[in-house]
């Protein structure tokens, strides 16, 4: 791991582009529109999505009120991310999600109350206490990058499962979000 954070040098801020740390919702919002897209499509449907809305991200009520179609079509989400967002905007309304209680939560509590979310999932949990909470130990050993880095990292003939990557990132403890920060941005160092 030291060659690697040696070869990669610093790292940007964690706060780049996204919202304020005390919005939860909109952190949850940039979460859903970003998921399972390049870093520069999420960027851009993110974009239009705030553009929409003043360049914010929408309140609860505003995705409810707005038509599901329209905000699709302007913004260049799926039907699936609007029904995620349409959710979101529903759970926080009804007081389901406490969204201001996060913080208080550990991870594990922070994970259960927001799969509890149609739409979010346990890799979207996992990024939110990484990068909005900056949460500093956790491993997403789902996340196909941090797969690969590791398997390149550490000159392995395939990618690691969960319990081997467990195993190799035991030493990282309690730093393992700053471990896979520096695993991500290997795979952005190499050349194509």
């Amino acid at each position: 791991m030291a060659e690697l954070i040696a070869a990669v040098g610093k790292l940007p801020s964690v706060s780049d582009g996204r919202p304020d740390k005390e919005d939860h919702y909109g952190a949850l919002v940039r979460t859903i529109a970003s998921q399972q897209l390049s870093v520069l499509a999420a960027r851009a449907i993110y974009g239009r999505l705030t553009a929409r809305f003043h360049d914010r991200p929408p309140t609860p009520q505003e995705i409810l009120d707005d038509e599901p179609e329209e905000l699709r079509a302007a913004a260049g989400l799926s039907r699936a991310k609007v029904s995620y967002l349409r959710s979101l905007a529903e759970h926080t309304l009804s007081g389901e999600l406490e969204l201001e209680r996060l913080n208080e939560l550990d991870d594990e509590k922070v994970i259960a109350e927001l799969t509890a979310v149609k739409g979010l999932g346990l890799w979207s949990a996992q990024m939110f206490l990484m990068f909005h909470l900056e949460r500093p130990d956790v491993l997403p050993v789902g996340d196909l990058g941090i797969r690969r880095a590791i398997e390149r990292a550490y000159g392995l003939d395939s990618l690691p499962d969960p319990i081997a990557m467990e195993k190799i990132a035991e030493p990282w403890r309690p730093h393992r979000t700053l471990a896979c920060r520096y695993l991500w941005r290997s795979l952005a160092n190499e050349p194509t």
